[in-house]
């Protein structure tokens, strides 16, 4: 089995479990509290996103700094996506989520997930090494690298290949041959 293949089987799993549980909790409470299953699937594709990019040196603050998830403005994923990362680490760097109000320059999130509520996000506001990820097919007109997009009630994603290399991103081939669209 091929690293793509383990990968994808993996986050197979991972939403399966998600729908199990969302199956299992019967409750007015529960159905309230937990996101809506489209961003549990999102949560999954975060994580496995870091998977198949290759940052340049100088976005990490140090060699064991952790790759770091943050999300820009409201937090659709509630604690999802702590769940998803808990325990997961990638070539040997720990996964950490933030959350954050105003986007940073620093190298301290290597992937930003930019939620709907930052309708003035623009990717130039972030230094290089920072894989930047929305919502809805005009994200990547405002320079964001990967955007989810909703198609035949379906998560799928959508990549800006110049975007990633203006950002000193190396995209894996195969992350580019699962997305919907890409982008030159």
């Amino acid at each position: 089995m091929t690293r793509t293949q383990s990968s994808l089987l993996l986050a197979i799993r991972r939403a399966s479990v998600v729908v199990c549980l969302l199956a299992t909790c019967g409750s007015q409470l529960c159905r309230a509290a937990d996101p809506p299953l489209e961003y549990q699937v999102k949560a999954a594709f975060l994580l496995n996103f870091a998977k198949f990019v290759e940052w340049p040196a100088n976005a990490f603050a140090a060699p064991d700094a952790p790759i770091s998830i943050c999300i820009l403005g409201d937090d659709p994923f509630g604690g999802v996506l702590d769940q998803i990362v808990e325990g997961e680490s990638i070539d040997g760097r720990k996964i950490a989520v933030r959350r954050m109000k105003r986007p940073s320059a620093s190298p301290a999130c290597q992937i930003m997930f930019v939620s709907k509520s930052e309708k003035a996000f623009s990717a130039s506001e972030l230094g290089p090494g920072v894989l930047t990820v929305g919502e809805g097919e005009g994200f990547l007109a405002h320079g964001g690298v990967i955007a989810f997009v909703i198609e035949d009630r379906r998560v799928r994603f959508d990549v800006g290949k110049s975007a990633a290399e203006k950002a000193g991103l190396k995209l894996s081939s195969k992350l580019l041959r699962v997305a919907r669209a890409v982008e030159r």
